[in-house]
C-alpha cells in the first residue's frame, strides 16, 4: 500500500507544475514574462521555468531522477515564494507563499524517501514491489 501512496503523492505534487508550465505556453507566455519583469526577474528565464515545470512534473510522475528533480523543484518553490509571493498584506499572495513552502516540504520528503517501487528509478536499480 505504501508504494501506491508514494506514486499518488508524486502525481499530486507533479500536477501543479505540469498545469503551470503548460499554462505559460501560448497566450500565457507574454503575461508571465511581464509579471516576471515587473518583479525584477528577467523574462528571458521563462523558457527555463517552463522546462523545469513541465520536465520536472513529468519526471516526478515517471519517478525518473526523482530525488534530484524533487530537490530542484523544492528550491524553485522556495525561490518563487520569496520573489513572487512576499506581499503579506495581500491574503492571496500570503496563501501562495505558504503553498509554495508546503509543496517544498513535500518535495523534500520525496527527496529523502525516493520515488518508491512504481518508478523508473526503481526499475533502473532492479527493485520490484514483491
Amino acid at each position: 500500500m505504501n508504494n501506491a501512496i508514494v506514486l499518488v503523492a508524486r502525481i499530486l505534487l507533479a500536477h501543479i507544475f505540469l498545469i503551470s508550465g503548460v499554462g505559460k505556453l501560448g497566450a500565457g507566455y507574454a503575461a508571465t514574462q511581464g509579471y516576471m519583469a515587473a518583479m525584477g526577474v528577467p523574462g528571458a528565464l521563462l523558457p527555463l521555468v517552463i522546462a523545469l515545470e513541465i520536465g520536472g512534473g513529468l519526471a516526478l510522475v515517471a519517478g525518473f531522477l526523482t530525488r534530484w528533480t524533487a530537490l530542484a523543484l523544492a528550491g524553485f518553490c522556495v525561490v518563487g515564494a520569496v520573489i513572487f509571493h512576499n506581499d503579506f498584506g495581500n491574503q492571496m499572495q500570503m496563501i501562495n507563499y505558504m503553498k509554495n513552502f508546503a509543496m517544498a516540504g513535500g518535495l523534500l520528503l520525496l527527496y529523502v524517501h525516493g520515488a518508491g517501487v512504481f518508478s523508473v528509478d526503481a526499475r533502473r536499480q532492479g527493485l520490484s514491489g514483491h
